[in-house]
């Protein structure tokens, strides 16, 4: 599984990162799990609002800083 977290650097988007990081965690999935702050990659997903979440190329949420246990249902 391969997860991104979409945005440029916010306070939001390195919450929503750690937040995927326990979800991953608690749920012992095998996952990659990269920050994407690049601009240009971010527009080619069509998000314009950040943080975003994005599981196997799928744009999941943009706009929100999900908790733990709203991630945990995206990776299911």
């Amino acid at each position: 599984m391969k997860i991104e977290i979409l945005g440029t650097g916010c306070t939001k988007c390195e919450a929503l990162l750690q937040n995927v990081k326990q979800a991953v965690a608690d749920e012992k999935i095998f996952a990659q799990i990269e920050k994407v702050d690049d601009p240009i990659k971010i527009m080619e997903y069509q998000v314009l609002s950040t943080p975003a979440l994005v599981v196997n190329g799928t744009v999941k949420s943009s706009g929100k800083l999900l908790n733990k246990e709203e991630v945990k249902e995206f990776l299911k």
